[in-house]
């Protein structure tokens, strides 16, 4: 994709119909490094894979984001775009809270997200979040996982994946996700972390530090947590990728040209 008169601010069309800028948002989602999630009836599990630091002394960033208690997320793409996400959902969370005395509801929750993701495409002093996120959440009608996307599409899932080679996680989720409704909360986070393991690329394996887990369960069951590297490395550790389980075909999806998108960190 490459620079042209029609990309300068949102809301300048193509002759097309296209909008660029929402276009190059989306692709700085899927250089970021992948997240995958998936749900049970009871609980819902994301995994995500944290970029390698660039430096020796530099930390991963952290890609898990807890909202409430009864709800996170995990992202892809840059990272500042996130935190304006979060502090965004914390700010509704409690408003509600504190007016109602009742936690939020998710699909309440989600609209709310969409509205200002897309209230971003529509003026030319701003623009897209270049941030996908998948949510994963309970409320008093069970558990969620829903996919955000930058244009303002917001998606419920049984599962999900995106990020850099996420079309392999798919793959492995589109073979299993039959049988998650009824699996366990051991077995859901198993299945994230084999899904997560197949976007990895040549010569890189998942680790307590570059991977990071985070679950919730039913309300009043299971908070939203974020799983600690030591808890990380006890699952990875109990995770055996058969041949199987490494997905090829269908392709995976490349990352855009570094130069095109420098920004992107995560």
């Amino acid at each position: 994709m490459f620079r042209n008169q029609y990309d300068t601010d949102i809301t300048t069309w193509s002759p097309q119909g296209r909008l660029y800028q929402v276009e190059y948002a989306m692709e700085a989602v899927k250089q970021g490094s992948a997240t995958v999630a998936l749900k049970s009836k009871t609980h819902a599990v994301v995994a995500s894979l944290k970029r390698a630091p660039q430096a020796d002394l530099a930390s991963y960033q952290s890609k898990s984001f807890p909202i409430s208690n009864h709800c996170g997320m995990a992202i892809a793409g840059l990272i500042s775009d996130a935190r304006v996400l979060a502090r965004f959902m914390r700010t509704e969370c409690m408003n509600h809270e504190f007016m109602y005395g009742t936690p939020l509801s998710l699909p309440a929750l989600l609209d709310k997200v969409g509205d200002k993701c897309q209230n971003s495409t529509q003026s030319s002093s701003k623009r897209p979040f270049g941030v996908g996120a998948l949510v994963i959440g309970s409320d008093e009608k069970g558990v969620h996982l829903y996919q955000t996307c930058p244009s303002g599409n917001v998606y419920a899932a049984k599962a999900a994946a995106i990020g850099a080679r996420s079309q392999s996680a798919r793959t492995y989720l589109e073979r299993h996700y039959d049988t998650f409704p009824s699996q366990s909360f051991e077995e859901l986070i198993i299945h994230a972390l084999k899904a997560l393991s197949t976007t990895c690329s040549e010569g890189v394996k998942l680790t307590a530090q570059n991977t990071s887990i985070a679950t919730v369960g039913l309300r009043g069951v299971q908070d939203f947590v974020t799983l600690s590297e030591e808890d990380t490395a006890t699952w990875l550790g109990r995770v055996t990728i058969r041949p199987e389980d490494r997905v090829t075909e269908g392709g995976t999806e490349e990352a855009p040209e570094a130069e095109q998108f420098p920004t992107v960190t995560d």
